[in-house]
């Protein structure tokens, strides 16, 4: 049995469907779909040098990875990958195959400290303290029985707000990107950070095959918006909450439990039968909102660095 590892072919339909059932079998608490690993592979800004790997064994799919620099850290140097073998096909080289060529792609385009997201187990976590790796940071994989949880009651918004949609901002998505930059630098990471620029945020995230434009839950208030939740869907009712954030001016008021109570109410109605959400382990007062919801933890990953000498 011989592993090798190579990049994914995106213009070969049966290579990116056996990336997406790799990846599944390994993360089942993330939406992947073939048209979500292509738009990544295809559209992440060039200047990340992103790759999606896949180890091979024998002509069979068993392992995969993404991988690029982390172009939005102010701190040159950044990188992540992030490896996950099918838990059917471990212990035949995949996983260190995948880490050495994608520190090696990494390294050789500048990088010195390099991320990953590392399953809470005791044989994922083993693995990356053999390659160097330590551990930073926990952050959990929510898990929501959308058929059969009920939601809490549709509260009427107070006097001057209003609850929109992202597809109300199809002529001009502008103010939706202004409102997901200033939430997205406030998140937990790894070190300071600068959103990406407007048209590589059309590209990458506006332009996403997986974002549902109609369940995304855009709060505006007197007018302007100040809180979010982003909606993707993979059309087999699974949804998956890609990032809620409020403005610094409108925090404390509910307003992000509003907008997704608003976005869950929709999806359920859309047809959707569960729902996914990530949460930092350090984010207790957004762990607190998704409990509210009913939200279960279903998994925990870690975030590991390694810094190279």
């Amino acid at each position: 049995m011989t592993v090798i590892v190579r990049d994914l072919r995106p213009q070969d339909p049966a290579d990116v469907e056996n990336f997406t059932r790799a990846r599944h079998l390994a993360l089942p608490h993330v939406l992947w779909t073939p048209a979500g690993v292509i738009h990544r592979t295809l559209h992440t800004d060039p200047a990340a040098q992103y790759r999606s790997l896949v180890a091979e064994e024998d002509g069979e799919v068993i392992g995969t990875a993404q991988l690029g620099l982390a172009e939005d850290s102010q701190e040159p140097g950044h990188a992540y990958l992030n490896i996950y073998v099918r838990p059917d096909r471990t212990r035949r080289g995949a996983g260190a195959l995948l880490v050495r060529t994608a520190e090696d792609h990494l390294t050789a385009h500048g990088a010195t400290k390099l991320y990953s997201w590392v399953l809470d187990e005791p044989q994922n976590l083993a693995f990356a303290r053999r390659h160097g790796y330590r551990p930073t940071r926990p952050a959990h994989f929510l898990h929501l029985d959308l058929a059969h949880t009920a939601l809490p009651p549709l509260q009427p918004p107070p006097p001057g707000v209003e609850l929109r949609t992202a597809a109300d901002f199809a002529d001009d998505p502008r103010p939706f990107y202004e409102l997901d930059a200033e939430t997205a630098v406030d998140e937990p990471s790894d070190g300071d950070a600068t959103f990406t620029a407007y048209d590589t945020w059309i590209e990458e995230n506006w332009k996403h095959p997986l974002l549902d434009r109609a369940l995304t839950t855009i709060v505006l208030v007197d007018g302007r918006p100040a809180a979010f939740t982003a909606a993707h869907t993979d059309g087999t009712g699974r949804y998956a909450t890609a990032m809620t954030g409020t403005a610094r001016a409108f925090r404390g008021r509910g307003l992000a439990k509003l907008a997704k109570n608003d976005s869950l109410h929709r999806a359920r109605a859309a047809g959707c039968t569960e729902a996914l959400t990530g949460n930092d382990a350090g984010n207790e007062p957004m762990l607190a909102i998704n409990k509210w919801f009913g939200y279960e933890i279903r998994a925990t990953e870690v975030r590991h660095v390694r810094e190279l000498s």
